[in-house]
């Protein structure tokens, strides 16, 4: 059968079960463009490239299968490297298809002409620029595959106009020919049996163990495994601003999260600990604060399917490159078959661990002044209410700054998949559009997008696409008229020298942006008009809604660790540091 390249690009996505793809046409992605129209594949148009890489991302972290997006050459490919390098960064699977000038073109500085490849070879796990159509099938089927097995991420297509023009016998790659095309891919997924024992060993002996679970307990399907284990063992467990939901808030080994603005609790309980077990996680530097001082009396089994994330930061007692979720499962066998054998190791009393862990639960919990009637809405009291008015399994999204911090501390997250943010590349602008896409991939339950004002403004456009693809989700702007994570910096280590970071509360006036876009705006100024404001909001499902929470700008997230200080050195709220607000260990 012949196809054009552009019949056979569609018709491959088709092949690989792509429901949606988010994009915008332009001249060199023109010709695919055509084959859409006969094709069942929705397609969402974006007002910017930057919203369809952050909307298939969306989709990507409720669904698990791989967001798409489409755009074409030049400006449009390099409006994609943003969110191309946040899926990257925090290991989401997601396939972007580029247009590109003609091949004899190609070199010539032609019109939207740019090195896609070259850009976005440091933040991609892979990219390719098709020059055969006859490789187009192939090419499309190592995207899919690459995207979504061993350590997931973005992969891009760059495809020129004339292979789209060109004609090819169409075929589609068996998985014989997939794996001789790829011969040097092959991702570890067992663990190796003698250090999955070694493992069993040192968790059996620990007095003072703590589960570090990271964002790779997500991505492998694992959040089953990791419970089974904390409950097998009893050890508590913290999750990072990428795991929330892998284990759940309301279990009672839940530490929750710990990091530079995690809980005291979380922060402590890692740094005295005498092991940690890292699953799925790379020791980054908001969690482990200044390194050479993190959890200095703790031995280490650092589960990952990456083997570069094993020694990169922290060299483990027992690393194990694996799948985690089939990791943890041979642990937790390697644990029973050691229960009562004669080798075992003698079993430690953890009654005073779990002792302390209760003291610091109970003397710092998260905290904030109370709100008072007549004073500017306190960001924490929104959340809280946000989170008492959530339909069960809402998915929360977040932007970058004070407002994720919040939303991460004080959300309840007990279901996996239902908390979307950026982490490791931590994007502003990221939370509309990604809001959208999750939207997309999972219908059927409510989104919330939390943002800040300053986030907001940089990708809100994007609500239009939401009002004209009728996308019923819903937005709270903590407004508090500041770069907020920004400006408490300033104050705090910059002596209030608050240079370039106020935005104005009035300018824009985001009730009639929200309009404008087709969507219902609602303005909350006073405290008592917060829980009416959510209410009208969770009851409208025909169009996008957008609350302009107008909060206090005085507030700062506590707890802190400062950067480059150590995580003994956590900062408190001054409620719970009468001495002063630093807490020392």
């Amino acid at each position: 059968m012949k196809l054009t390249g552009a019949q056979a690009l569609i018709k491959s996505l088709e092949m690989e079960s792509v429901e949606v793809i988010f994009g915008l046409p332009g001249g060199c992605i023109l010709p695919a463009y055509d084959p859409l129209l006969d094709s069942p594949i929705r397609h969402i148009l974006v007002r910017h490239e930057q919203g369809a890489g952050h909307m298939a991302e969306g989709y990507a972290h409720v669904t698990g299968r791989p967001g798409v997006a489409m755009v074409t050459s030049g400006p449009a490919a390099t409006n994609m490297v943003t969110p191309l390098c946040d899926a990257y960064m925090d290991s989401v699977p997601m396939v972007a298809i580029t247009g590109q000038v003609g091949r004899p073109f190609i070199g010539t500085d032609a019109f939207q002409e740019c090195d896609t490849v070259g850009i976005t070879r440091s933040v991609t796990k892979h990219n390719e620029l098709v020059m055969d159509p006859d490789e187009l099938p192939l090419i499309i089927r190592q995207a899919f595959h690459l995207a979504t097995t061993g350590r997931p991420g973005p992969v891009l297509v760059d495809v020129p106009k004339d292979i789209l023009q060109a004609e090819l016998d169409w075929w589609w790659p068996t998985d014989a020919d997939l794996a001789a095309s790829l011969p040097g891919y092959k991702p570890t997924t067992k663990g190796h049996p003698r250090m999955i024992k070694e493992a069993a060993r040192l968790i059996a002996a620990a007095e003072r163990p703590v589960i570090y679970a990271g964002g790779g307990i997500l991505k492998a399907r694992a959040a089953e495994a990791l419970k089974e284990l904390a409950e097998a063992t009893g050890i508590p467990v913290v999750t990072t601003l990428m795991a929330r939901g892998a284990f759940p808030d309301d279990h009672p080994l839940c530490l929750g999260m710990p990091g530079m603005h995690g809980n005291y609790t979380a922060i402590t309980a890692m740094q005295q600990s005498d092991l940690l077990i890292a699953l799925g996680t790379r020791f980054d530097d908001r969690v482990t604060g200044r390194v050479g001082a993190f959890a200095p009396d703790a031995k280490v089994v650092h589960v990952d399917i990456d083997p570069a994330e094993l020694n990169k930061i922290r060299k483990p007692d027992v690393p194990i490159v694996g799948d985690c979720r089939q990791v943890i499962t041979e642990i937790v066998r390697a644990l029973r078959q050691l229960d009562g054998a004669d080798d075992a190791p003698p079993t430690p009393d953890r009654t005073p661990w779990r002792s302390r862990i209760s003291g610091w639960q109970e003397r710092y919990p998260l905290h904030y002044d109370p709100q008072v009637e007549g004073d500017a809405l306190k960001p924490q009291m929104v959340m809280e209410t946000l989170r008492d008015s959530a339909p069960e399994e809402t998915i929360l999204v977040s932007g970058v700054g004070q407002h994720q911090m919040w939303a991460s501390q004080f959300w309840k997250f007990n279901h996996p998949y239902t908390w979307v943010n950026s982490g490791g590349l931590g994007t502003m602008g990221f939370s509309v559009p990604a809001a959208i896409g999750a939207k997309v991939g999972r219908p059927d339950r409510t989104v919330w997008a939390v943002d800040g004002d300053g986030c907001f403004q940089m990708t809100a456009q994007e609500l239009a696409t939401a009002a004209s693809e009728r996308i019923p989700v819903k937005v709270a702007i903590l407004n508090n008229a500041y770069l907020g994570m920004v400006r408490q910096w300033q104050e705090m280590f910059y002596e209030e020298r608050y240079s370039e970071v106020y935005l104005s509360p009035d300018l824009p006036d985001y009730v009639k942006w929200a309009e404008a876009m087709g969507c219902v705006g609602i303005r909350v100024e006073h405290p008592e008009e917060v829980q009416p404001a959510i209410d009208k909001a969770n009851s409208i499902d025909d169009r996008p809604v957008v609350i302009d929470f107008r909060t206090d700008a005085s507030e700062k997230v506590f707890p802190m660790v400062p950067a480059g200080a150590s995580n003994d050195e956590v900062v408190v709220h001054p409620s719970q540091a009468p001495g002063g607000e630093r807490v020392v260990q």
